[in-house]
């Protein structure tokens, strides 16, 4: 059992949840303006969805990877894979990725059925069906198949569309089922952060995966201007959630803790100052765990400022 709460990775939760509190919370912000309710169900399904899409996605990356032999020359620096170590088998991780599809796709219909169907949204719920079923095929094709898309410089753009556009624009949807174009902009902050994870963790298997044959667009930029690119990552979230609270004019309604968000600006700053000092790839893995926890508490104090002060 220990190998397999290892192989699901338990530290990029906290990341895969932080789209949908924002797009959630959000919508229960917008929906108590307007007198509306808000569904606890729906959000504990959403939040149910998210982790099983996102332990799919560690257990068929630790299966492509493994599959492929490019975790068997992964840095001892970085976090040792199930398969390639030997501690559980291809067959075996093969088995638990369709499990686990199965498992993702019928919380996926229970979460749409609460928030859609039984209201009588029928084309939503077909709609977002097929957009379940896209997210699951994007969980496992990072690293599985003949073409794997992290494997041709595709990861970032998906991560940002998927963990950012989808996650907080579709959660948003699920409870006020329209869209407004302001969600965009928290959408686009919480994407990028988690693109800055993925491309933290390229940059930090730079030389493994040019060995490999694994070329992300990290090994693609090089490794100074992939540090550019983490800069602008992690620089323009702040100013997209900030442009958000602005066109809202919450600083008018006297609602000033909803900026208590802005308070990450010292310690994003910080990080991003060590970064720069960094010469080592290896040297990047203890900042992933920083950047996961700081989009994490994006979500949370945006969350907290909007409702409950």
């Amino acid at each position: 059992m220990t190998n397999w709460i290892n192989a699901a990775r338990l530290r990029t939760l906290p990341l895969s949840l932080s789209g949908i509190i924002t797009g959630s919370f959000i919508a229960r912000w917008r929906l108590d303006k307007e007198g509306q309710t808000w569904d606890w169900t729906v959000f504990a399904l959403a939040v149910l969805v998210t982790l099983l899409y996102q332990i799919l996605s560690n257990f068929a990356n630790d299966y492509g990877d493994g599959i492929k032999g490019t975790d068997q020359k992964r840095s001892h620096h970085a976090e040792e894979r199930a398969v390639a170590s030997g501690k559980i088998t291809a067959g075996q991780m093969k088995n638990a990725v369709i499990l686990l599809s199965v498992l993702s796709l019928a919380a996926t219909v229970a979460l749409l059925y609460q928030a859609f169907f039984r209201h009588g949204f029928m084309n939503e719920f077909y709609i977002f069906i097929g957009l379940g079923v896209l997210c699951i095929l994007a969980a496992i094709g990072y690293t599985v198949g003949k073409k794997p898309y992290g494997y041709l410089g595709l990861g970032d753009i998906m991560v940002f569309i998927f963990f950012g556009l989808v996650s907080v624009g579709g959660s948003y949807f699920l409870f006020v089922r329209e869209i407004h174009w302001d969600i965009l902009l928290p959408a686009a902050a919480i994407g990028m952060m988690s693109t800055a994870v993925l491309n933290m963790n390229n940059m930090r298997d730079i030389e493994n995966d040019r060995d490999s044959g694994k070329k992300t667009l990290a090994l693609r930029l090089g490794f100074r201007n992939a540090m550019i690119y983490q800069m602008v990552l992690l620089q323009l979230p702040m100013i997209l959630i900030l442009i958000f609270l602005l066109i809202n004019k919450l600083h008018e309604a006297g609602n000033y803790y909803a900026f208590i968000v802005m308070i990450l600006l010292f310690p994003l700053a910080a990080i991003r100052r060590r970064m720069l000092q960094t010469k080592n790839p290896e040297e990047l893995d203890s900042f992933l765990k920083q950047i996961g926890m700081m989009t994490f508490m994006m979500s949370l104090m945006l969350a907290i400022g909007l409702n409950y002060f």
